[in-house]
């Protein structure tokens, strides 16, 4: 049956369980960590959010879309406090944390049961209790926390303490959060994904226009959820006709939207982080944008016709303030994809070809060097199409984008209209030297491993990486690690090198802050080298060479550097 916000309807359903929350939240948390079965994870926020009233359904929205507020207090402070409740050294409590690989869960489990409950709702523990540590001293943290747990039953101490760390997660996605609250209140996924982007509050106002029927979104900044792309798994050519297909290279920046609405500019970063001040160049360029426009596209660090380098634009992303000299030595642009929005009217219903057909009109008329378009890579086949592919190193691109062209704006990650045909990344073979204890379910297993490449006849350290391998083979190299430590650096064990595995990594580039003079982006393990010995893993003179492949300029057809 469909709630509405009617009297006697999905308001006066709620006022009955409002003595209930912070109860029937915790059953929430652990029916969804109980399952993997996405429907059941759906039914199940149906259920909560369909019981309970506004302002515990907002910050339960909050918390299950991924948002947090910043730690409140040390974790050092809890584990104290949990190994002096329990009448235990702490460092009993941290091999408790390893053998359970969740510290708050730990404490909850090793704190003695009080045998209460409580029934206020979640709103009330959030903004009363967990929010208002912030401000309290160390001596009136203690004993905020030490009487919520006389409060509170068992697992809700374990939601407490995970609430008030910064360390909530729960396994589900904003497609399952969406879709519950659409069951509950018969609003569109679509429109729901878009009210939920940008900056909110968690309270009862925020929650009643996200779930209302009938209701102007006034937020004149707010962004629209991005569309995204699965990888490619099988050869392009299963995709049908060519003919059908939009090719565009796939570049390492930052994927951002380009607002303007109101006189006013906004960029917002698909973590829903609003950027506009760190772009000044950019947000110059969406001066001359009308009112009701958005652009979705990748910011990149770009000179003389060419993107730079990612580490370059981190630089910039790292800095509070951006001086003159940081703006002249890393540009930005933004390169546009899509066109979201024109004349305040979305246009994300209209097919790829009519959106990027006035998306080029568009930023012809801006005729700004910070704002350009991304280029469409013609070609009459795949196997040509395959060819140009191979381009993508000396363009320092990641491959193609494949969309298409009859394809609608959609909301996340979804099959069929959009795919990343990707670069195989670069890999080398480098030698395990350090290993350190994961956290969460691989908190009792050494999973985050430290690698190295020759540098002469010294092994120095390359990269980091922490995926990859099966459970089997982690739980064989976890046995590894503890009979061949050579030495401990607090949670840091040095082991015999003597296991080789083969690294893949998506950007490399010159570093003065690693010991190896190398930085790269995304590593993982590809596949562990039981075929080789150590003295046959790569050298940095290899991993250097790459470096200079990576930015030599690639050559168009009349020997020009390519744009």
């Amino acid at each position: 049956m469909r709630l509405s916000n009617r009297p006697g309807g999905f308001l006066e359903t709620r006022r009955v369980f409002y003595y209930f929350g912070m109860r029937r939240f915790t059953d929430l948390y652990l029916a969804l960590d109980a399952t993997t079965k996405t429907s059941e994870k759906v039914a199940a926020m149906a259920a909560y959010f369909a019981a309970v009233e506004p302002g515990d359904a907002a910050w339960a929205v909050f918390f299950l879309s991924g948002r947090r507020p910043k730690r409140l207090l040390p974790s050092h402070l809890l584990r104290t406090l949990a190994a002096e409740r329990a009448g235990i050294p702490e460092w009993l409590l941290v091999e408790s944390y390893a053998a359970v690989g969740d510290s708050a869960e730990a404490a909850s489990l090793l704190l003695p049961d009080g045998g209460r409950s409580a029934e206020q709702p979640l709103r009330y523990w959030i903004e009363r209790r967990v929010l208002a540590v912030r401000e309290l001293s160390e001596a009136e943290q203690r004993a905020a926390i030490l009487s919520a747990w006389d409060e509170l039953s068992e697992a809700q101490r374990y939601v407490f303490n995970k609430l008030i760390t910064g360390a909530f997660r729960v396994g589900v996605s904003q497609l399952l959060l969406v879709r519950s609250l659409s069951q509950v209140s018969g609003v569109d996924e679509q429109t729901i994904s878009h009210r939920l982007m940008g900056t909110w509050e968690p309270t009862p106002e925020f929650y009643l226009a996200l779930v209302a029927t009938e209701h102007a979104d006034a937020d004149v900044s707010r962004p629209y959820p991005f569309f995204l792309a699965h990888p490619l798994e099988e050869e392009p050519a299963t995709l049908g006709s060519v003919e059908a297909w939009q090719a565009e290279w796939k570049w390492d920046g930052i994927r951002s939207q380009l607002i303007k609405r109101g006189g006013q500019v906004f960029i917002w970063s698909r973590g829903e982080e609003l950027v506009t001040d760190r772009y000044p160049e950019v947000t110059a360029a969406a001066a001359a944008l009308p009112d009701g426009a958005a652009l979705d596209g990748e910011l990149l660090p770009w000179r003389e016709g060419r993107v730079q380098p990612f580490a370059d634009l981190q630089r910039r992303i790292g800095r509070k303030e951006l001086g003159k000299k940081i703006l002249a030595d890393v540009p930005v642009v933004l390169l546009a994809y899509d066109l979201l929005e024109w004349g305040g009217e979305d246009w994300r219903p209209r097919p790829l070809t009519e959106r990027r057909a006035q998306l080029e009109r568009v930023v012809a008329e801006v005729d700004h060097p910070a704002l350009l378009i991304s280029e469409i890579v013609e070609a009459g086949s795949w196997d040509a199409l395959a060819e140009r592919r191979r381009e993508s190193r000396e363009r320092a691109v990641e491959g193609f984008m494949l969309k298409r062209k009859d394809s609608a704006y959609g909301v996340g990650r979804r099959r069929g209209d959009w795919w990343k045909w990707k670069i195989e990344p670069y890999s080398i073979d480098a030698v395990l030297i350090y290993a350190q204890r994961g956290s969460g379910k691989r908190a009792n297993l050494y999973t985050d491993y430290t690698f190295a490449v020759w540098d002469g006849d010294e092994l120095v350290p390359f990269a980091k990486a922490y995926s990859g391998l099966t459970d089997a083979e982690i739980r064989e190299v976890d046995r590894f690690v503890r009979a061949n430590t050579r030495e401990r650096f607090g949670p840091v064990r040095s082991v015999t090198p003597e296991l080789v595995f083969e690294l893949g990594f998506e950007g490399i580039q010159a570093s003065s802050r690693h010991k190896s003079g190398v930085a790269v982006r995304f590593p993982r393990i590809l596949r562990w080298r039981r075929d080789k010995r150590i003295e046959e893993a790569d050298s940095i003179e290899t991993i250097r060479e790459l470096i200079q492949r990576r930015y030599r300029p690639a050559a168009d057809a009349d020997g020009e550097g390519l744009a």
